[in-house]
């Protein structure tokens, strides 16, 4: 069904739009002091892109700790996380449908000896010391959120790798001195593939949705220091791989293998200068004519996933990468993945972000929208996950590396000390406004506007075409009115609901007239749903 105007009549509204003070009219009465910009937009729902897998985020490093020595906080941490209940039009948690499990290497048992200064990036394995036998009593506050994430219906369950386990590694650490070569003994490649099919078996055996197992984390990188890692080539990647396939294989266990991981995107599709054996991945893992090739294996999808770091310094920077992203998965008819970021860089550019000094937690949560706009549009991602669920903010941080901010705000804070206070950071509304919504099998739809850096959206359509969800951002100080065509929806709307997070809002949910212009907040990261007849 498609609901529009015609051209004349759309300028007429147009015209009355922008003239109109802006009010209540409907929209929650937000008392705006200045005439809303308005912009047209058209929703197709016949236009179809990727169907969304899932948004998730990450279990290192705090949850550990916080998952067993914060009896009294964990329970309504993980309610933000996971929940999807809105109470009286404010939702409770956002709902993350995919979450990431680390798959420690023991050096929590190492102590001191780790090398691992930070004792809260310490991680514990499920081996025990002499490496021949599991101990499925460890890893309690991370097996706590695991625990959790079911109970709320987390749809997808991926175990992740930073490093083989102490036992196996060539130093016997969780970090590496083994430069851009694997820190794992050349005979351990099975056993190390064992270990992870075995932890996917018994979680698995508990009702667990453990759907992947990725086996080597930002393989470029060499990880000599602070915390677990290890460097890999392409070839040594390839040969876990096989390893990892025939584990599960033999164990019968419908996991797939998640690959790629890659430090930034530019290293999936591209040869690095000085780090060719570590780089051009896509071409390596799934050109036939590749020695490294693995897509043949049976638990090797057309799936590679990368992080989004060091390449969202400005807006059409950020494309331009995700461009390219898409034409090579395209090329190999590859599934895309953004499976970490966090506002890792210092090379923002200052048309687009205010520095760190000067910026708000708002700020940070608004530029992440940006990221996930181009990473879901232009690189054509099914799949985004944030860095890390939960951390102590220090060092002026303003919650760039988190979901979930823990302690009183000093850097002397330490969250084994005892439990402390906590809260959700607007990354984490933000990140809601996509994940809450935005549900596993729902399929992006074209929406179409005059897209700037401070003006942008995307749509997405329930299996059953009953539901259609818009997710706008306004970056600019005014508000904007919306004058939608909407195109090919299977009826007209018989509700509309916003959700809207901005400095003084946490998704808060206004439900609207169905004959209402949609109005979005300056500032403010905004969903719409609609519910068709």
């Amino acid at each position: 069904m498609k609901r529009t105007l015609s051209a004349c009549a759309l300028l007429l509204l147009a015209a009355a739009c922008s003239k109109e003070e802006a009010g209540d009219n409907g929209n929650g009465g937000t008392d705006l002091s200045q005439i809303a910009v308005t912009k047209l937009v058209t929703i197709n729902a016949a236009t179809q892109y990727q169907t969304i897998a899932g948004f998730g985020a990450s279990d290192a490093w705090a949850p550990e700790t916080v998952g067993t020595l914060w009896t009294a906080g964990r329970d309504g941490i993980s309610e933000a996380l996971f929940s999807r209940e809105i109470v009286n039009g404010q939702p409770r948690g956002i709902g993350l449908s995919m979450w990431r499990v680390n798959l420690g290497g023991g050096t929590a048992e190492q102590g001191d000896e780790s090398g691992i200064e930070d004792a809260t990036r310490r991680a514990q394995s499920y081996l025990n010391e002499e490496g021949t036998d599991y101990d499925w009593t460890k890893c309690a506050g991370q097996r706590y959120f695991l625990d959790r994430a079911k109970t709320f219906g987390v749809e997808k369950v991926v175990l992740f790798s930073n490093t083989p386990p102490v036992q196996y590694t060539l130093n016997g650490k969780g970090y590496s001195n083994n430069g851009s070569h694997a820190n794992l003994q050349a005979d351990r490649y099975d056993d190390f593939a064992d270990y992870m099919a075995d932890v996917a078996q018994h979680y698995l055996s508990l009702g667990y949705p453990v759907t992947h197992v990725s086996p080597v984390n930002e393989p470029q990188y060499n990880w000599e220091s602070g915390q677990e890692g290890s460097g890999w080539t392409n070839a040594e990647v390839a040969r876990l791989a096989r390893e990892l396939d025939a584990s599960l294989t033999e164990r019968n266990l419908g996991v797939d293998i998640l690959l790629g991981e890659a430090g930034d995107f530019t290293y999936l599709y591209s040869q690095a200068s000085g780090n060719a054996e570590r780089s051009d991945v896509i071409r390596n893992f799934f050109s036939p004519s590749s020695q490294n090739y693995v897509g043949d294996l049976a638990h090797v999808k057309k799936l590679i996933c990368g992080h989004s770091y060091w390449t969202d310094g400005t807006w059409e920077g950020m494309r331009s990468v995700r461009s390219n992203l898409r034409q090579s998965a395209e090329q190999y008819g590859l599934e895309l993945w953004q499976s970490e970021w966090s506002m890792l860089g210092d090379g923002y550019s200052t048309d687009e972000f205010v520095g760190y000094e000067a910026a708000s937690e708002m700020d940070i949560a608004l530029y992440m929208a940006k990221v996930i706009h181009n990473d879901l549009t232009v690189a054509g991602v099914t799949s985004w996950s944030f860095w890390t669920s939960m951390d102590v903010p220090r060092w002026g941080q303003k919650c760039r590396f988190m979901l979930i901010a823990l302690g009183d705000g000093t850097n002397e804070f330490d969250i084994r000390n005892g439990e402390g206070a906590w809260k959700a950071a607007p990354t984490l509304w933000v990140l809601g406004n996509y994940s809450l919504f935005v549900r596993p099998g729902y399929h992006r739809i074209a929406l179409t506007l005059n897209e700037s850096r401070s003006f942008f959206g995307s749509a997405y359509a329930s299996p059953d075409g009953k539901r259609i969800v818009a997710v706008y951002t306004n970056l600019s100080n005014k508000p904007v009115k919306l004058v939608e065509t909407r195109e090919n929806f299977a009826a007209d709307p018989r509700s509309i609901v916003k959700y809207t997070t901005s400095a003084t809002s946490n998704l808060r949910e206004t439900v609207l007239n169905v004959d209402d212009a949609v109005l979005l907040d300056a500032e403010s990261v905004t969903t719409v749903v609609y519910e068709l007849e």
